[in-house]
């Protein structure tokens, strides 16, 4: 059986930080799904169909990876996609509180599925999405912190 992973989240826009994590999470897994969640309480900057083309060039070249947009439970589309893992990031011990308790409803709602944490780099650990559309938004050189496909896109 494959080793399917989902890494779940916004990626509004797609970071260092993010790539970081899928980097160093392959030898893990035979295929990392970065799934884009649809989220109708989150207004994103960037059109899922964008993220989604942002995750597809910077791994064009790594068969293991590819996009995905979805709406509705997490643990749903593990299930459609046969992920028996769900992959998530963490920058500070306050993530790991708020993930743990994600963690702990979906392994409530399905005990197969399990997920793993991975803890950034330090130099990747001021990189949020929250940040980056703040520094876009006001003009702001955000490329310190964007793989290169995505800061050209912001750039053209």
């Amino acid at each position: 059986m494959q080793r399917i992973c989902l890494f779940p989240g916004t990626f509004d826009p797609v970071t260092l930080g993010h790539v970081d994590i899928i980097d160093r999470a392959l030898p893990l897994f035979d295929k990392i799904i970065v799934g884009i969640g649809l989220n109708a309480a989150k207004a994103p900057m960037f059109s899922a169909e964008q993220r989604k083309e942002w995750i597809d060039g910077i791994y064009k070249n790594e068969p293991r990876v590819e996009g995905a947009i979805y709406e509705g439970l997490t643990i749903d589309f593990c299930k459609k996609i046969n992920a028996r893992f769900i992959l998530r990031g963490i920058r500070y011990v306050s993530d790991f509180e708020y993930e743990k308790t994600i963690a702990d409803a979906n392994r409530t709602m399905d005990r197969s599925i399990e997920t793993i944490f991975l803890t950034g780099e330090p130099k990747y650990t001021s990189v949020a999405s929250t940040i980056v559309r703040d520094i876009i938004r006001n003009g702001g050189d955000a490329s310190p912190f964007l793989p290169e496909v995505v800061y050209k896109t912001l750039k053209n």
